[in-house]
């Protein structure tokens, strides 16, 4: 029974730890109070992965893949720079757009603000199937006012977790997605509490 009560508490203490924060580093959003829908746009600037520039992880993984395969590694990093608009992105925008009170999409023309949501840190993760570690990325979001550049607030938002249901996902790049939709779902779910009150 203690060792029970022992294991539980040590979850709740290890499991918090493993979700992503959400912390305003400064300004606010709640110049989108009032506002039925907001510009999304995502970049990559400065992004680490792992420990590695991004530049030189791509060289590394790509030296690793052509040894094994020659050719492979070029597919990679097309793969890697393609599931950006193919994958992520449209995995961010579908779970923001999941029942929430503010709508957003990219080239909203419409918009007068706009979410500039720029990956800072990439961690891919691995699955061989008696191993795995889930992907994870760190993201600067700011809200920006798109008729002047103003910056009105930015949002600093680590540890978003990325892997599929069942374990399926060996692929890098699904697991990925998985992180953007997390990512999508929780700043819809920050938006709808602190600036619409639901």
């Amino acid at each position: 029974m203690k060792r029970s009560l022992a294991l539980l508490l040590m979850a709740g203490l290890v499991l918090p730890l493993a979700a992503q924060k959400m912390k305003m580093r400064s300004g606010s959003f709640s110049a989108l109070k009032g506002e039925k829908s907001v510009n999304l746009q995502f970049t990559y600037d400065k992004m680490m992965v792992g420990k590695y520039a991004e530049a030189d992880y791509l060289e590394k993984k790509a030296k690793e893949y052509d040894e094994k395969e020659p050719g492979r590694g070029d597919s990679f990093k097309s793969a890697w720079v393609a599931d950006r608009v193919a994958r992520f992105e449209p995995k961010f925008e579908e779970l923001f757009n999941d029942g929430g009170t503010l709508s957003g999409s990219r080239d909203n023309a419409d918009a007068k603000y706009t979410f500039i949501v720029n990956t800072d840190f990439t961690e891919p993760g691995y699955n061989i199937g008696i191993s795995k570690m889930p992907a994870s990325i760190n993201a600067t979001i700011r809200l920006v006012e798109k008729a002047s550049g103003n910056e009105l607030g930015a949002m600093l938002v680590v540890g978003v977790p990325g892997s599929q249901f069942g374990g399926y996902d060996y692929d890098t790049g699904s697991r990925l997605a998985e992180s953007y939709a997390k990512l999508g779902k929780e700043l819809r779910k920050y938006i709808d509490k602190n600036i619409f009150g639901k």
